[in-house]
């Protein structure tokens, strides 16, 4: 069994429309998989590792960022164009039975987000030696 998009909740009108014209998702990820491990890497640039959350939840592996907009102070300058705003998004995937949700773990560099998912070790055969009387 492959991971699995779950479901993407929209937190503004701007990535909704963007999603719907352009068939982007937010972040856009790709995954990864070997005989030990699968891996997610999600491009999140703009985001600092404090802004992001990262939890599994009855296999179901959940994704979340937030950047909160900076108000103007008085006595700064006016904005006369602001397209900068705060972003929130949230993925969320449903992981393999095989996935050893205990060991998950994450890192971020650069503005990508890599996720690495630990395999269960598959039990092997055990071979049973026939004795004869």
């Amino acid at each position: 069994m492959a991971i699995m998009k779950y479901q993407k909740h929209y937190n503004d009108l701007d990535s909704l429309i963007d999603s719907i014209f352009t068939g982007v998702k937010y972040p856009a990820v790709d995954v990864k998989e070997n005989e030990k491990s699968y891996e997610i890497s999600a491009e999140i640039p703009g985001f600092k590792p404090e802004e992001i959350k990262l939890y599994v939840e009855n296999h179901v592996l959940t994704i979340e960022g937030s950047t909160e907009k900076k108000e103007e102070e008085k006595g700064e300058k006016k904005y006369l164009i602001k397209e900068r705003v705060s972003r929130n998004f949230k993925r969320s995937f449903t992981l393999p039975e095989d996935t050893k949700e205990e060991d998950v773990s994450a890192s971020f560099k650069n503005g990508v987000l890599v996720i690495d998912l630990p395999k269960t070790e598959k039990a092997q055969p055990k071979r049973i030696e026939v004795k004869t009387n």
